[in-house]
């Protein structure tokens, strides 16, 4: 099942466990129980430290879990977890061991402090490119904490529970036990939303912790392409550098394939993201991860004070935000009532749920017109809704749209409610923006694909922004207030591209290094 080099692969990254793993398998007659038990007796042959142990318990579905040192430790798979969701098996054996990449000490306080118990269940599919996040941080939690149980469920093999569940969109983690489950959360979150959720679901033992990072030449926040060239290039003018971000890659972590990274014929979001993460990893550079600044202060241009959401302090001389973009919401009634019961953001991983079914691709640009094209090879039919009075995508897209025969297109439509029965979406409300006329069409879905929004929020009222919320700078990256710069997505800066956010962070740390020389 898994071929020769992935097992080799596999037998360097397990030379360092320590503690013994056992891969629990239930008994099943179903049809792919034999290729789940394939594929963990191949596992287990890679180490002499993880066995495989085929139980008597039953299960209608393949099913399995994991034992450290005889003891369970609350992560469970139901299905066969290949795919994007290899890596979460394989991760789980190794983050079960304390190896692996693993959140610091302070993010694994806030982990153990979460009340129990917490029963958790993530409905995937293994195309979702989303899922493996939600997993693996939920495989964390559950290793550091003896309170929490995570399960990982492919949806194919468990038709009832998405329909009980009315799962219409991955991931969606459930939380509770039969009978009294609540949708925590549906669709991309990463590991501090996920421990934010849990916290105001469940409670926290936590007490609040001061604890001062000290000093910095200077402080970036954000860890996407802009953020990490940033860094780098403080970093290697000597100045002591640490980064603050919610995750590394940034939105880059979510992009599919990209062609345009200059001397890159192509590689894809997570790849790039991982090389990013090496790069800064060679330096100096302190990389305070799954953080979020709770508040900052300037105080004459010379010094920053950030207090973070950890309970964290720090200061710096410099600050560069790079902070990027998030995907617009409509802000209409329905769409957050309704996210994962009809309201999506993903195509690629929510698009096989509305198969056979009519949704709604909001946005006529590019990211709308793309997700069209793509949901139409699924659903029944597609309608765009473009607020404008005609697509902004390119024209070989909209070409390309046109010679499908599935997709319809609404200009000058205003959306107004997104409307269902209470469990999940049956209809959206526009306005006709011509005639002032209200329209509805029922429909099962609707995809929201409307551009991005800057992640300035945090810092609004302190620097100036535009209508838009991206920050204001000059042709070096400064703001309106001296020591505080900005690079990216975040920012004034035209073409959201990967390849021009690299080098707006470099410029930005190189106009911060020259201040310091010149003070």
């Amino acid at each position: 099942m898994l071929d020769q080099q992935i097992l080799e692969q596999l037998k360097t990254v397990y030379q360092p466990l320590e503690g013994q793993i056992e891969l629990s398998l239930k008994s099943s007659t179903h049809s792919k129980h034999k290729e789940l038990e394939q594929m963990l007796t191949e596992i287990a042959s890679t180490s002499s430290k993880i066995t495989l142990v085929n139980l008597d318990e039953s299960s209608e579905a393949p099913e399995f879990y994991l034992k450290y040192n005889g003891q369970k430790n609350g992560i469970s798979f139901v299905g066969i977890p290949g795919g994007h969701e290899f890596t979460s098996l394989i991760l789980s054996i190794l983050n079960s061991d304390g190896k692996g990449k693993l959140p610091d000490e302070m993010i694994l306080q806030k982990i153990k402090a979460l009340k129990g118990p917490i029963n958790l269940k993530t409905f995937i599919s293994l195309s979702c490119e989303n899922c493996p996040e939600v997993v693996q941080a939920l495989n964390i939690m559950a290793i550091n904490n003896p309170e929490i149980e995570h399960q990982m469920v492919d949806g194919e093999f468990r038709e009832e529970d998405i329909k009980r569940l009315n799962v219409q969109g991955v991931p969606s983690v459930i939380g509770g036990q039969k009978g009294k489950e609540k949708l925590i959360s549906s669709g991309k979150v990463n590991l501090l939303e996920l421990i934010t959720r849990l916290e105001k679901e469940y409670g926290s033992n936590a007490q609040e912790i001061v604890k001062d990072l000290g000093h910095y030449d200077a402080i970036v926040i954000g860890a996407g392409p802009a953020g990490a060239s940033s860094a780098i290039y403080l970093a290697r003018k000597g100045l002591k550098t640490a980064i603050i971000a919610e995750k590394m890659g940034g939105q880059v972590q979510d992009t599919k394939g990209i062609e345009n990274l200059i001397s890159v014929t192509y590689t894809e979001g997570p790849q790039l993201t991982a090389k990013m993460a090496e790069h800064i990893a060679a330096y100096e550079i302190d990389l305070l991860e799954h953080r979020r600044v709770k508040s900052l202060e300037v105080i004459d241009g010379n010094k920053s004070h950030l207090k973070l959401n950890t309970g964290e302090t720090a200061s710096a001389s410099k600050l560069i935000i790079a902070t990027g973009a998030k995907w617009k919401e409509l802000n209409v009634p329905g769409e957050k009532e309704y996210l994962g019961r009809g309201v999506a953001f993903c195509p690629h991983c929510d698009g096989p749920y509305y198969k056979g079914k009519d949704i709604a691709v909001i946005g006529g640009g590019n990211s709308g017109v793309e997700a069209a094209i793509d949901l139409a090879g699924i659903v029944k039919s597609v309608t765009v809704f473009e607020f404008g009075e005609k697509l902004k995508a390119d024209n070989v897209l909209i070409e390309k749209m046109n010679s499908t025969n599935n997709i319809n297109v609404i200009t000058n439509a205003r959306t107004t409610e997104i409307l269902g029965d209470g469990s999940k979406v049956n209809e959206i409300e526009y306005e006709d923006r011509s005639s002032k006329q209200n329209h509805k069409i029922k429909l099962d879905g609707v995809f929201v694909q409307i551009g991005l929004l800057p992640n300035s929020q945090f810092i609004k009222g302190l620097v100036d922004t535009n209508d838009y919320g991206e920050i204001i700078i000059d042709d070096k990256c400064r703001t309106n207030i001296k020591g505080v710069y900005a690079a990216g997505d975040v920012t004034t800066v035209p073409f959201k591209q990967i390849v021009v956010a690299m080098g707006e962070g470099s410029k930005a740390a190189l106009t911060a290094f020259e201040d310091i020389m010149m003070s």
